[in-house]
């Protein structure tokens, strides 16, 4: 068989060598243009299972708040599995818990733990609240 018939991919490559460095360098160069061109973002938008729980205390202070609604809601939320974030702001007459979970945890099941930590915190709250935390 002659070799010289036969088609040999990197004959064409060894004969021209400046064709060959020139290909290399535009094909350097678009690789650069294409990776700065990359969307990448260092936090990209996520939606976190969220849940806020507000809580309605007519005429109470806001440290009264803090300490007899927004304390014994946390100390319940604290225990949850799954939550990843908690802050609160207590006012004047309200309270608003923020909590966020994981990502890989369902939000029907987080609404559930979270009913379920109010129930349970519903011993430790006054007596005379208007309504139950929502």
């Amino acid at each position: 068989m002659n070799s010289a018939n036969s088609f040999n991919p990197s004959r064409l490559f060894i004969l021209r060598p400046v064709a060959t460095s020139l290909l290399m360098v535009a094909m350097l160069l678009v690789g650069i243009l294409a990776y700065r061109l990359l969307p990448v973002s260092a936090l990209p938008q996520v939606d976190y299972p969220t849940i806020q729980v507000v809580t309605l205390y007519p005429g109470a202070s806001p440290e009264v708040m803090t300490s007899v609604i927004t304390a014994p809601l946390e100390r319940q939320f604290g225990q949850m599995p799954g939550l990843t974030q908690m802050s609160s702001t207590s006012s004047g007459g309200a309270s608003v818990i923020t909590l966020q979970f994981n990502l890989n945890l369902d939000l029907d099941i987080a609404e559930q733990t979270v009913q379920a930590a109010i129930n349970a915190a519903m011993n430790f709250l006054p007596n005379d609240l208007p309504q139950a935390p929502s």
